[in-house]
């Protein structure tokens, strides 16, 4: 949003970040039902159609609704297959899960006026978290205390393993905040640089510029909507592949 003031322009690209209130004014609690809440149920709604009433015809020759829905699904099972291996394709429906609702949460963000929810830490921060209280209860559970060999780097000289044992379990604790943050920024940032731009087409004298530009970043935008739910899918899966094949 691009304000004037005292003869100028006043922006203010980060108040579409804000969390508020879908009905009424005043404080946000927990129970309350939010922007951030009509766009992930949103985001739900979207894939339900695709895969639920889009291919429920099942068509030899599939719609092209079908299809879309058979690539995603033919791409992650595979992703899911070659990274952590056979064994974990039976993770497979939580790894699409989460893949189908980052894609479209991201997709939906960038629809004019929405509200980019996988902007927000909170969300990010969630699904970062499952993930990495999932594979490591998996790890324990499936490998016991091997899984702990994920920190030992055998193939190191000996008196380097404990320093690089430290260094092993310091990187994974920050797992969840980098899985996190590489989402949430990227999203928020290229949504903060579009505002900024849509305020400077404002002034008649580089508004062209502003407009073309406005429509080169959304373009990078939509392939940065989908690179960034591809990237937390696969780190999904590289973690994954850790908790089986914990063995350095």
């Amino acid at each position: 949003m691009a304000t004037e003031k005292e003869g100028g322009l006043v922006f203010h690209p980060l108040d579409q970040f804000i969390v508020k209130p879908l009905f009424g004014d005043g404080a946000v609690h927990w129970y309350t039902i939010t922007n951030v809440t009509l766009w992930l149920a949103l985001a739900v709604v979207a894939i339900v159609a695709l895969f639920v009433i889009g291919t429920r015809g099942r068509a030899i020759v599939p719609s092209r609704t079908q299809s879309i829905g058979e690539v995603l699904y033919g791409f992650t099972y595979k992703m899911v297959e070659d990274v952590a291996g056979k064994d974990a394709v039976k993770f497979f429906p939580y790894i699409f899960t989460l893949f189908m609702f980052i894609l479209f949460s991201n997709f939906l963000g960038l629809i004019p006026m929405s509200f980019a929810t996988t902007s927000h830490i909170a969300v990010t921060g969630v699904l970062a978290a499952a993930v990495f209280l999932t594979v490591t209860i998996l790890g324990f559970v499936k490998n016991g205390t091997k899984f702990l060999s994920l920190f030992w780097v055998s193939s190191a000289p000996l008196a380097l393993r404990p320093v690089l044992a430290i260094i092993e379990l310091i990187s994974y604790f920050v797992r969840p905040v980098s899985h996190s943050i590489r989402l949430g920024g990227n999203i928020m940032a290229g949504h903060a640089v579009m505002k900024v731009f849509a305020g400077f087409a404002a002034i008649a004298a580089i508004s062209p510029i502003a407009v073309v530009s406005i429509t080169a970043i959304y373009g990078l935008e939509v392939l940065v909507a989908a690179v960034q739910a591809y990237v937390f899918t696969i780190l999904t899966v590289v973690y994954l592949k850790d908790a089986l094949h914990p063995a350095h």
